[in-house]
C-alpha cells in the first residue's frame, strides 16, 4: 500500500470545475460538496433531500437515484446550466436491507423474493450514474472528464451485512472492468473509487462502533479523497482507502498480488481473449467454460 498525504494544493486546481454528485445532502456527499464550494467549484447535488447548506454556486436536484429519469434529468440540468460537467461522483447509498437467512411469505404462503433495495441504490444506481457522466463526458467540448465511485472498505473484506458487502464488491468491480475498456477512448475519461474505513455517516451510530473498540473518522477526511481523485489527472483505477483521518492507494498493492501469484503473462493473455470476443461482437460464440 502507498501512503498518502492529501495537501490543500493538490486539490486547489477544482477551483471553477463543475461537478455532479448523487447523496450530497449528508454524510460523505455532504462534506464533499462542502468541500468543493470551498474551493470554487460549481456543484449539482441530487439527493431525495435537499441539503442543509445553501450557496450561489450549490444546485439541488431532488433525485430518486434508483429512477433512471431522475438521474437523466439531474445531468440534463447541470449541462443545460453549466454547459459541462468535469466530474460525476456517484455516491448515493443505503445501509443493508436484506437477511438471506429470513424466510418471509406472501399471503398465499410463496416465498418472496429478497430486499434489493441495497443494490438497487449502492450499485445499479451507481452504474447509471458512471454512465451518464461518461456520456457527457465524451459528447462534450472539450471532450472528457472523471468518475469518482463510492465503494467501501467492505469492498475487500468478508463484511456480514450481504447485500451491502455484494454491492460495494460490484462497485469496485465496476471499476477494474472500466478501466482497460477507457484505454481505447479517444478522450480523456478517468475512473477511481474511494474505500472509506468507519465514518460517521449516520449508517451506523458512532457509539456502537466505538463501544466495539473501533474508531471513526469526520466525512470531511473522506471528502478529500474524493477531491484529489478528481483533481489529479494521473490518477486512473486508483482506490483510495481511508481510516482515522490517515489514506492509503490500495489497488495497485492488490493487482500487484494477483499478478504475483497468477503472474503477468494470465493477466494479459485473459485481456488478448476478451479483446477477440469484443471484435467478434455476439454473433461470435460462447467463451470456453460458458454455459451459453
Amino acid at each position: 500500500m502507498t501512503a498518502l498525504t492529501i495537501e490543500d494544493k493538490d486539490i486547489q486546481s477544482l477551483t471553477g470545475k463543475i461537478v455532479v454528485l448523487t447523496g450530497g445532502s449528508s454524510g460523505i456527499g455532504l462534506a464533499t460538496t462542502k468541500l468543493l464550494l470551498k474551493l470554487g467549484a460549481l456543484v449539482i447535488s441530487g439527493d431525495i433531500n435537499p441539503p442543509p447548506v445553501e450557496h450561489d454556486r450549490l444546485s439541488f436536484i431532488k433525485s430518486n437515484v434508483t429512477q433512471w429519469s431522475d438521474l437523466v434529468a439531474l445531468f440534463d440540468h447541470a449541462k443545460e446550466r453549466h454547459g459541462r460537467i468535469d466530474h460525476a461522483l456517484a455516491n448515493a447509498g443505503v445501509s443493508g436491507r436484506a437477511d438471506y437467512l429470513e424466510d418471509k411469505f406472501d399471503e398465499s404462503g410463496k416465498l418472496l423474493e429478497p430486499n434489493h433495495e441495497t443494490l438497487d441504490v449502492n450499485l445499479r444506481a451507481v452504474i447509471n450514474t458512471a454512465y451518464l457522466g461518461l456520456h457527457h463526458f465524451r459528447h462534450q467540448e472539450p471532450a472528457g472528464g472523471s468518475i469518482v465511485l463510492t465503494a467501501s472498505a467492505s469492498s475487500i473484506q468478508r463484511f456480514r451485512i450481504a447485500d451491502y458487502t455484494t454491492a460495494k464488491h460490484g462497485v469496485l468491480g465496476f471499476m477494474r472492468g472500466m478501466v482497460p475498456n477507457l484505454e481505447r477512448s479517444s478522450v480523456p475519461l478517468r475512473i477511481n473509487a474511494l474505500a472509506p474505513g468507519w465514518t460517521e455517516t449516520g449508517m451506523v451510530p458512532k457509539g456502537v462502533i466505538e463501544a466495539a473498540g473501533q474508531a471513526t473518522q469526520s466525512p470531511d477526511v473522506v471528502a478529500r479523497s474524493v477531491a484529489l481523485l478528481m483533481a489529479d489527472e494521473t490518477y486512473q483505477g486508483k482506490l483510495i482507502y481511508s481510516n482515522e483521518g490517515k489514506y492509503w492507494e490500495i489497488e495497485d498493492a492488490m493487482l500487484k498480488t494477483v499478478v504475483d501469484i497468477m503472474g503477468a503473462n494470465d493477466d494479459a493473455v485473459m485481456d488478448k481473449v476478451m479483446k477477440m470476443a469484443a471484435q467478434n461482437g455476439p454473433s461470435g460464440g460462447s467463451l470456453p467454460g460458458s454455459s451459453n
